[in-house]
């Protein structure tokens, strides 16, 4: 076996990790890795503006939105005006969004963390740098990415 076939399976199993994990997920929690991470940003940050979360979590404004139109409709978000300004409006969680996110599963991205943490300074150079070079590599470089691990369709061009 070549090594680069070595690196495409790495590749493929990083991927079906993501996968299986987000599925996990949402059998568990009925959330997407997206939802929590958006709830856990809510969680840390208190009543916040949409754009606060979209800088917080590396998404897209119209992402945030949507994703906070899908926990709104569960009623695990609640959507409310300022009272000084009433062009400005922040999300919050709700006392079942804060339930909920207590009792959801881990995020794949948090064991990775774990592990990451454990490793010397030139080891975690080395990685960012190979995975980098990677994405280069796969014409990735400028594709929107967060550091949400999940698999999806990806944009069209």
């Amino acid at each position: 076996m070549s090594d680069y076939d070595q690196i495409l399976i790495s590749i493929r199993r990083i991927t079906r990790a993501i996968d299986l994990q987000s599925k996990q997920l949402v059998k568990q929690s009925g959330l997407t890795a997206p939802q929590l991470v958006v709830m856990q940003a809510l969680r840390s940050k208190g009543r916040v503006s949409p754009s606060a979360v979209a800088k917080e979590v590396s998404l897209s404004q119209a992402t945030i939105t949507s994703i906070l139109d899908r926990l709104e409709k569960a009623g695990v978000v609640r959507r409310e005006r300022s009272d000084t300004d009433k062009r400005i409006v922040y999300a919050c969680l709700t006392e079942d969004g804060l339930k909920r996110l207590e009792e959801a599963p881990e995020l794949l991205q948090s064991g990775f963390l774990r592990q990451y943490r454990k490793l010397e300074d030139w080891e975690r150079t080395m990685l960012v740098s190979a995975l980098q070079r990677i994405a280069s590599m796969m014409s990735a470089e400028d594709l929107d990415a967060s550091p949400i691990l999940e698999v999806g369709e990806m944009p069209k061009a």
